[in-house]
């Protein structure tokens, strides 16, 4: 099983307005904490954050989290 790239050991807080996002789960995308498609070729894939209105969000930027694609924690124990 392919584990993917720590990018930080923090997450990021960012206020985003509604729409579509693609997290990054891989770690290797240039445009973190989104997906650039950096993962071709491999067993990752985004995950999708549907946000129907503007809303602050912390997402996991370790991409060890269990809950993708907000921060859990987990990056205080890598």
């Amino acid at each position: 099983m392919e584990k993917p790239i720590i990018f930080a050991k923090e997450p990021i807080v960012l206020e985003l307005e509604a729409g579509t996002y693609y997290w990054c789960s891989c770690g290797q995308s240039k445009t973190q904490p989104f997906c650039d498609r950096s993962h071709a070729g491999s067993s990752f894939r985004p995950e999708m954050l549907v946000l129907p209105q503007k809303k602050r969000v912390v997402l996991c930027q370790c991409k060890h989290t269990e809950k993708k694609p907000f921060c859990d924690g987990r990056h205080t124990i890598l």
